[in-house]
């Protein structure tokens, strides 16, 4: 028979299947992840909505080797997180993933420049620091420190410091958060740009609905559970977001 060949889909760059997390406070067993099953696919950028207390930022600590899962399994590639060493996951997190926060994190009396080349240093095929505060357009602001910055440009350094490693993930935790809506757009565009130009899949994490639109896939989370998965059409450019 005829036809157009069919392409395979896809090989997730994270697989995670079952995936528990119960914390212990005290008297009181906390399910903070309750058989999340969850995909994230080579350059896509995904956005995952959901309420306080849905399992959002625990499930993206247990991406990103920063906690451990209490049940089920979770992959990066071929390496399995749930099985690995602490050793192993530091050189995970060191190599693979690049975190951006809500709060910046920045060193008060380092400049950007040298904010970034703290992580370069210690990153086996990074960029030049030059470069990555180009890419987030900070390229005329290296020598300045975080004092000298406003938020959304201290964001911004941040992200240049998460991707200088060249990460195969970005993860994102609210981070504009804390930004008003016009800077916030900014600090999004920077992300956008860095997804398609870097290439690194990129989860962020925001309770903000509209942001969900600049998405390649939205996953929506409650109870400790993904609830739905909605792929958009189209990616909708940041600058076209409204809140």
């Amino acid at each position: 028979m005829g036809g157009m060949p069919v392409e395979a889909p896809a090989t997730s760059i994270f697989t995670a299947r079952g995936v528990t997390k119960i914390y212990d406070m005290g008297q009181v067993q906390v399910h903070a992840l309750r058989g999340c099953d969850f995909d994230l696919y080579p350059g896509e950028l995904i956005v995952l909505l959901g309420p306080s207390g849905s399992g959002k930022s625990t499930l993206f600590n247990i991406l990103g080797g920063l906690d451990r899962a209490s049940g089920g399994t979770v992959n990066f590639k071929d390496h399995d997180l749930t099985k690995a060493t602490e050793k192993e996951l530091t050189r995970y997190r060191r190599e693979h993933v690049g975190f951006v926060f809500q709060f910046y994190n920045l060193i008060p009396s380092l400049t950007a420049r040298e904010n970034v080349a703290a992580v370069t240093e210690i990153a086996s095929n990074p960029m030049r620091p030059e470069e990555a505060l180009e890419l987030v357009g900070l390229g005329d602001r290296l020598d300045h420190f975080p004092s000298q910055l406003s938020g959304g440009q201290q964001q911004r350094v941040a992200i240049a410091r998460a991707i200088a490693k060249r990460p195969d993930v970005l993860l994102c935790d609210e981070p504009t958060g804390a930004l008003d809506s016009e800077t916030g757009i900014v600090v999004l565009e920077a992300i956008d740009r860095v997804n398609r130009e870097l290439g690194s899949a990129t989860a962020l994490i925001t309770h903000n609905v509209d942001i969900a639109h600049m998405a390649d896939r939205v996953i929506h989370m409650t109870n400790g559970r993904v609830s739905s998965v909605e792929p958009n059409a189209h990616r909708v450019n940041p600058r076209e977001l409204h809140w």
